[in-house]
């Protein structure tokens, strides 16, 4: 298991790193910036989590390989550039949803590796899959996949979960690890597909109902009085549903 781990987790630096690749050449950046969102996409959600579970020193400078793995994809990626330019943009979210499905197990692993409750795995799970991308994002002035309304963290909580629940319930570790795979990237992928959304929360201003007919009162009636019993517009938070967005945007 040590050693499957280890490949999937080298495999989700390489996805990541290109995500990174892809979205600075997408941004017009040079050489030396392709290599820090290449890096900070591949190994910063991985960094956040070993140091918040304390673990001294963090994985990439127990194991410089992963160095070299993401110095190598910049360096294909440079020399393919004309073909990566030409990548659909479908492209950059489908390789961060690889990602993110395989960070988000790897990172509830090793927190349960460390003995850390199921809770915080996942959580781990969730911080190391979204934390470099979120970055990545910020650098390239972007508004970060996870703060969007798309389902992108969900999918990696429901992952995480899996994960932790079916190592809770005996599940053979390869087959947790792969189920849990399949369920964050099914997710993410569906979304990207579909266009699948989470609801949002939006101040919406509420109009009053239309004035009724005149029913002949007092004509001698006090005008300000009558303006007390104009109804006003109010305001309310409401959830918006993704069909109603959509409506509403267009």
């Amino acid at each position: 298991m040590t050693g499957l781990v280890y490949w999937l987790d080298m495999a989700g630096v390489i996805v990541f790193s290109l995500s990174g690749v892809i979205l600075a050449c997408r941004s017009r950046m040079d050489p030396f910036g392709m290599l820090v969102l290449a890096a900070v996409t591949g190994i910063g959600g991985g960094t956040l989590r070993d140091l918040v579970l304390g673990v001294r020193p963090v994985f990439w400078i127990a194991d410089p390989t992963y160095l070299w793995v993401i110095i190598a994809t910049v360096g294909l990626s440079i020399v393919g550039f004309h073909y990566i330019h030409r990548l659909s943009r479908v492209f950059l979210p489908v390789a961060d949803a690889f990602g993110l499905a395989l960070f988000t197990v790897i990172g509830a692993h090793k927190a349960l590796q460390l003995e850390a409750s199921g809770v915080v795995a996942v959580l781990m799970g969730l911080l190391t899959g979204v934390a470099g991308g979120m970055v990545r994002d910020v650098l390239a002035h972007r508004v970060p996949m996870v703060l969007r309304q798309e389902v992108y963290a969900t999918a990696s909580i429901a992952g995480g979960i899996a994960y932790v629940g079916l190592g809770a319930l005996g599940v053979p570790a390869g087959i947790a690890i792969g189920l849990a795979l399949t369920l964050t990237l099914g997710l993410r992928l569906s979304a990207i597909h579909w266009r699948l959304s989470l609801p949002v929360f939006a101040w919406v201003v509420i109009p009053p109902p239309a004035d009724p007919a005149p029913t002949g009162g007092d004509p001698g009636a006090d005008d300000s009085e009558a303006e007390r019993r104009v109804a006003r517009p109010k305001a309310r938070v409401r959830m918006i549903s993704p069909r109603q967005r959509s409506r509403k945007d267009g």
